[in-house]
């Protein structure tokens, strides 16, 4: 595998820590080598990576642009204030924090900002497609907050909007949250933006997912809505992991004291400078363009595993992600994550609303359209990723012929992939 994305800097590394250099070089090649249909994941631009290894790196900078606690951060300054200037502009948001070092860290600064331990908050069960930070008992936010969940109808499989308000009414959240990480249809921002006026409750949207479909004017947008809209820059967004927080002008200063001093200490000036390069990327048409052809390549990659005998959970996708049940086939959604593993194929399992299935052996996986789209390929291509998918998940990897099997199929994904490159030079 060649070490040509890299130039001249990896050659030091080569030299000065081969080991390293050989996983970097074995994470390339994985990339490289196999279908990335994990949802929250991307491929970054070559600009991005830059950015994300340069200089910046070596600058402590507490505090915010004008008002640090260190010397010598005129030069960071700058990249901050790009970068917010960016968010702001994009999304059309009156204040903009690009410190959070992760989504979880985003959340748990709104938390901080509006809500003190024991307090209620309102958001989606983690086993109808929320999130750890949305009030799991194993999180923050379900051991220091008096967290209540909502739930999706069990005929459609939506968010039940009735239920959100007459759970609002009954426990008076001062926190509602609404967003997920397996909910593969659009959210209706207006409607949670009246359950919280009427009963007085923080909207706050977690827009990790789908926060560049929105920068990508594919799907409608939260942040007229919203108090506060918390989010990764990774995922389709293409930028470096990492968190961003959009709000009003009057939640700023609740939103900068929560972020830092209070949940975090030096932010990471290069992150920052990487993501200020991802929000100028997503600001063109092209990345408009590469946006609403995410949305078409998902539902297309749904409508091949239903063709094959899955069940596509709602009916269908309006986003970047489809959730599949997998019991019409017989097949588990660990099993499924295995063989595909096998197979050069990434994706996860995972539960299904009101999955009768432990959530290490649930019933579904999750599929996303980001990294495909990003290399370029398009609907033909997601019906013939469809149904390589479906052949490993139905082989049996513990038999001669499973095993067999899987092979070929990796054999047909190196060649799919070989014609749409990551990273290609």
């Amino acid at each position: 595998m060649s070490a040509d994305f890299w130039g001249p800097d990896f050659d030091e590394l080569r030299a000065t820590d081969p080991e390293i250099a050989g996983v970097v070089l074995g994470e390339l090649q994985r990339l490289r080598g196999g279908l990335q249909l994990i949802a929250s994941e991307n491929l970054t631009s070559p600009a991005v990576l830059a950015a994300l290894g340069s200089t910046l790196s070596n600058k402590y900078a507490e505090g915010y642009p004008g008002r640090r606690y260190y010397g010598g951060c005129q030069v960071v300054d700058a990249a901050e204030e790009i970068g917010n200037a960016r968010a702001r502009e994009l999304f059309g948001a009156e204040h903009a924090n690009l410190q959070p070092h992760s989504g979880a860290s985003a959340n748990f600064a709104v938390y901080a900002a509006f809500a003190r331990p024991g307090d209620t908050v309102l958001a989606m069960d983690l086993k109808q497609g929320g999130h750890l930070t949305h009030g799991s008992k194993v999180s923050f936010s379900g051991k220091w907050f008096d967290a209540v969940s909502y739930t999706v109808r069990e005929d459609t499989e939506l968010i039940d909007y009735d239920q959100v308000r007459d759970l609002a009414k009954q426990h008076q959240p001062k926190i509602i949250i609404c967003g997920a990480t397996a909910y593969p249809r659009l959210i209706d921002f207006p409607v949670f933006r009246e359950i919280a006026d009427e009963v007085g409750a923080i909207l706050m949207v977690d827009a990790a997912h789908f926060i560049g479909l929105v920068a990508g004017k594919a799907i409608p947008s939260p942040v007229p809505h919203a108090d506060v809209v918390a989010s990764t820059t990774h995922k389709v967004l293409r930028g470096p992991r990492g968190g961003m927080i959009l709000c009003r002008e009057q939640h700023a200063a609740a939103i900068d004291k929560a972020v830092f001093p209070f949940t975090q200490g030096g932010p990471m000036m290069h992150a920052i400078a990487a993501k200020a390069v991802a929000l100028k990327e997503a600001s063109t048409a092209a990345y408009q363009a590469y946006a609403a052809q995410v949305v078409t390549n998902a539902g297309a990659l749904a409508k091949s595993l239903e063709d094959e005998g899955m069940r596509a959970v709602s009916g269908g996708t309006d986003t970047h992600l489809a959730l599949l049940d997998l019991r019409p086939i017989g097949v588990t959604g660990a099993q499924a994550e295995a063989r595909c593993d096998l197979a050069r194929v990434t994706l996860n399992k995972n539960s299904i609303p009101y999955d009768p299935a432990p959530p290490l052996r649930p019933s579904g996986i999750r599929v996303g359209s980001p990294s495909t789209t990003t290399q370029g390929m398009g609907e033909p291509e997601m019906a013939e990723v469809g149904r390589l998918v479906a052949r490993a998940v139905k082989a049996d990897h513990e038999s001669d012929a499973g095993r067999a099997e899987l092979a070929e199929v990796a054999e047909q994904v190196g060649e799919l992939v070989s014609r749409f490159p990551a990273y290609r030079r």
